[in-house]
Parts: C-alpha cells; sequence; structure tokens
C-alpha cells in the first residue's frame, strides 16, 4: 500500500480542487425538480466545470464510464450514468462530482430531491449525512481507519439501516482513486494509523434494507438488491496536525 502525504503546496491545490466540486454541486441544485433529465443535469454540470471553472469532469471516459458526473436515483447505489431518466415528483437523487484542477481531484457527493422527498428517503438521508459527519469526526493523526468505519456502522445500524460492503472511500490526490481503502464499517482501533499530509474520502452508501448490492449489465450502475431505497454523502477530507479539514463544504457550510 502507497499512501501519500501531501506537501503545503498540494494541500493548497487540494484545496483548490475540492471548492470547484463542492461549488459544482452548490450549482445545481436548482435544476433538480421533476421533468428534468439525469442527461441534462450531466450537460449543465459539465460546461459549468469545462467553461466557467477551466477544469476536467474526472469521470468523463475514466475506465470508460461516459458522462462527466454520477447521477444514481432512488434505490441506485451509487455509479448511475445520466441519460433520458426523467425525474419524478418525490425522486431521491445522489449527485457524484469529481473535478481535475491542475492536476488534483476533488470529490464530493451529495443528496438531491425532485420536489418534496418520501418521509422514508428524507429519513435516510439523513442517516447517511450523520453517518458521513462522524466518521469524518474520527480522523486525526493517530487513529485508525477502522475507528471511521465503526462510527459510521454503529450510527447506520442503530437506525436499523445497512451500509454497503462493496464500495468504500478512498486516498486521492493527483490519481482519482489511490490507497488507502476507506471501509465504512469496521472494528475501531484497527487499520491503517493516519498521518498529517493524507487526503481521502468519506463516502457512506447505506440502504434502507438489506445491504446487499448487484451491478447492472452496463457496468457501472450498482443497485440494491431488494430495491429498498438507498443514500450517500461524500466530502473529501485533509488529515492535519491538530485533526482534519473538509476540503468540500458546500456554501452553505463554509
Amino acid at each position: 500500500m502507497t499512501v501519500t502525504i501531501k506537501t503545503a503546496d498540494e494541500q493548497d491545490k487540494m484545496r483548490v480542487a475540492g471548492r470547484l466540486a463542492a461549488d459544482v454541486l452548490d450549482m445545481i441544485g436548482e435544476y433538480v425538480r421533476p421533468g428534468i433529465t439525469t442527461g441534462e443535469l450531466d450537460e449543465i454540470c459539465h460546461k459549468f466545470i469545462t467553461e466557467v471553472q477551466g477544469a476536467i469532469p474526472a469521470p468523463l471516459n475514466y475506465r470508460g464510464f461516459p458522462k462527466s458526473i454520477c447521477t444514481s436515483v432512488n434505490h441506485v447505489v451509487c455509479h448511475g450514468i445520466p441519460g433520458d431518466r426523467v425525474l419524478k415528483a418525490g425522486d431521491a437523487l445522489n449527485i457524484d462530482i469529481t473535478v481535475i484542477k491542475d492536476g488534483f481531484h476533488g470529490d464530493t457527493s451529495r443528496m438531491f430531491f425532485a420536489g418534496k422527498p418520501t418521509i422514508q428517503a428524507q429519513r435516510l438521508s439523513q442517516i447517511a449525512y450523520e453517518g458521513m459527519w462522524l466518521g469524518i469526526e474520527q480522523l486525526a493523526a493517530g487513529k485508525r481507519l477502522g475507528d471511521v468505519g465503526a462510527a459510521i456502522q454503529q450510527h447506520v445500524e442503530k437506525h436499523r439501516c445497512s451500509v454497503v460492503r462493496e464500495y468504500c472511500g478512498h486516498g486521492i490526490g493527483r490519481i482519482f482513486h489511490e490507497d488507502p481503502q476507506v471501509l465504512h464499517y469496521g472494528t475501531a482501533g484497527t487499520g491503517l494509523e493516519l498521518r498529517a499530509g493524507m487526503t481521502l474520502t468519506v463516502e457512506p452508501m447505506v440502504n434502507a434494507g438489506k445491504a446487499s448490492v448487484r451491478l447492472l449489465p452496463d457496468g457501472w450502475t450498482v443497485v440494491t438488491k431488494d430495491h429498498s431505497l438507498s443514500a450517500q454523502w461524500e466530502h473529501t477530507v485533509l488529515i492535519t496536525d491538530s485533526g482534519f479539514e473538509v476540503l468540500t463544504l458546500g456554501a452553505d457550510d463554509r
């Protein structure tokens, strides 16, 4: 396992990339409404990233992925491909954004709702959001990766939901997916020891039903096996000498 420790200059570039990724999510929110297609959302984000930000949408052509963002609706866990799907009132949507600026990646995702959400979707989104933050709050030099996963798992299962096991967070920097893998379940006090200068993502995928998932024939879209709702939130985080710094805070969080 090769975990990169970012220099002060690299950390600054990660801050820029993280802010740009968050700005895309801030921008796209007003467009998420019944009647729009996920493909139209992708086009809006692509133009904003390339023309306004002067950045690169990292997912486009990454290992063959055909679009610039991921759009995961309702029971889609992750890696949903934007297309002709029209959002209906009450749909829950995760939009996952990764931009590249000056060679560095910023990665973040957020839940949105087309119109008024269902009570279950809103509750699940809140549980995933709280789980992400509980995991982030474990990040500090000297702590271990298992502390992150244990905090998330405990919270999610306390609310009788489940954590997806097959997909996880990751190190990030010049490379989209670096070591280490950041599991969203685990045992406190185990795993890699964290060091200042590491940058990684915390992005729990939380299902209302069972944790089991399946991959659709397109080779990308992951859905819940039991067709239950899924929700996800994600931030890119820098571990500092004094704790952590979230690099992808939205405008309302800064």
